[in-house]
């Protein structure tokens, strides 16, 4: 019991934090009537380059952000629960991944928020929950889909001012690596396990692309 408890707790920790870095970032913008839409991924020029770390961060409303935060929180509690060993790793190949494919293929123009993240995770659940052949992993897979079946229209481009690029390029990266780290334990040893414990004792909506010629 104790030991799930703390699973649950490692599982909880690192997702809350990110979700509360979102609202940090919106609200500074809201305080110094800025907006930070700059600082997306704008596809093969070098200023674009910092929203490979940056993108994903930044929201365009607070309809944006509100609407990415629940499956962004369910997924990335559901990969560090279940795949507590390699959750950074995946999260963050996931993270760089789909924005440096974006960065390389997408449309001229600025693309922010943190839906390819959801997308890429949503698939990597789905697919490596099917190839690992686990039964919890297999029911997570079933979940996903009956819970967020409907983003497969996200990577078809239906709507302007949606990057469904970075979708897509999520969703690819997601499947990718659930390949990648096929054969990877997926629970600390021992050792690791004592280590991280006790360190420091939708609805979807479409992400943002917004034309680089609207930039003031």
């Amino acid at each position: 019991m104790k030991s799930e408890t703390k699973k649950i707790i490692f599982s909880l920790k690192f997702p809350i934090y990110f979700a509360i870095l979102f609202f940090f970032i919106k609200i500074i913008e809201i305080i110094f009537f800025d907006s930070f839409v700059e600082y997306g991924v704008l596809p093969r020029e070098k200023e674009g380059l910092i929203g490979i770390v940056t993108a994903p961060l930044i929201h365009g409303s607070f309809s944006h952000l509100f609407s990415n935060i629940p499956p962004f929180l369910v997924l990335s509690i559901g990969i560090f629960y279940f795949y507590e060993r390699l959750a950074y790793r995946i999260f963050f190949s996931i993270y760089f991944f789909s924005n440096i494919l974006v960065w390389l293929f997408a449309r001229s123009s600025y693309h922010i928020g943190a839906s390819g993240i959801v997308y890429g995770m949503a698939s990597f659940l789905f697919v490596s929950g099917i190839i690992r052949k686990s039964k919890r992993l297999l029911a997570l897979s079933l979940l996903i889909v009956f819970w967020y079946g409907s983003m497969i229209w996200g990577i078809i481009p239906m709507k302007i001012g949606v990057s469904w690029e970075s979708h897509l390029f999520g969703m690819l990266v997601g499947i990718l690596i659930s390949f990648y780290f096929k054969s990877k334990s997926l629970k600390h040893s021992k050792k690791e396990e004592k280590t991280n414990y006790n360190y420091s004792s939708d609805k979807i909506e479409v992400e943002y692309s917004l034309d680089k010629k609207t930039k003031k």
